[in-house]
């Protein structure tokens, strides 16, 4: 959930225009609050994790049952932070959901998505696929006018986290709240159950803070100052260094 500086940037026609508009106040609002929403998620979630750090799958799991995975942190059942760690977690995902929201709504009234998501054909030839591929396995610095527009894989990847792993860590979250599952218990048996979605659901946050990883390295490689730069002014100045 975690989104970042070039996820939700508007397309620029012309990268020397000076002062250039990248992102509008929605998106620089919502991709700050998303942000610190992932990152209050990602401590508070490892502090209920280390209480039992043990995956299962089906419906039931707990001290004595068999695992399907015994993840390589120190088993602490009485974790000081393990309650507030789990408000926290819960107030967060709240926080991250209406903003998520808000920006979905944006983007299709903006015609964000299709305009600077969904693919063009000019770069679905094998030969710009295989461009692409190779200039992010060299950690290649993109050119100065290629850096204000997404490539082939930027595109797909936000796509994914968009509409696919955010989308699903929610839906594997609320899977875990009995309040939730006794009115809506198919939420939780499409799943394969309780501990199945807790699974599913630790998997998909791991993926998540893989790809922000990798987000961050590239944002350093096309030019760090600059990109947060605009992604808090929501300009870019011809005077900003490349990279």
């Amino acid at each position: 959930m975690a989104e970042s500086a070039q996820v939700r940037a508007v397309e620029v026609p012309n990268a020397k225009t000076s002062d250039s508009l990248r992102h509008s106040a929605i998106v620089r609002g919502t991709h700050w609050i998303t942000t610190i929403s992932f990152l209050v998620l990602l401590l508070s979630g490892i502090a209920i994790l280390l209480a039992h750090p043990r995956l299962y799958w089906g419906d039931v799991g707990g001290v004595g049952a068999p695992s399907l995975i015994d993840l390589p942190l120190p088993f602490v059942l009485h974790v000081p932070i393990r309650g507030p760690g789990r408000y926290l977690h819960f107030l967060s995902a709240w926080i991250l959901v209406i903003t998520g929201l808000v920006y979905a709504v944006s983007g299709i009234l903006t015609h964000h998505f299709r305009k600077s998501l969904l693919p063009d054909k000019s770069q679905l030839g094998w030969d710009s696929i295989r461009q692409v591929a190779s200039d992010h396995l060299h950690l290649k610095r993109p050119p100065k006018e290629e850096a204000f527009r997404y490539n082939l894989l930027q595109r797909v990847t936000y796509l994914a986290v968009i509409f696919g792993l955010v989308p699903l860590m929610i839906w594997t979250g609320l899977a875990m709240s009995p309040g939730f599952t006794s009115v809506f218990p198919a939420v939780v048996s499409t799943l394969g159950g309780h501990q199945a979605a807790r699974t599913i659901h630790f998997f998909v946050a791991v993926s998540l803070v893989v790809f922000l990883m990798v987000h961050i390295s590239m944002v350093c490689l096309a030019g760090f100052r600059r990109c947060v730069i605009a992604m808090i002014t929501g300009r870019t100045a011809s005077g900003t260094d490349y990279p």
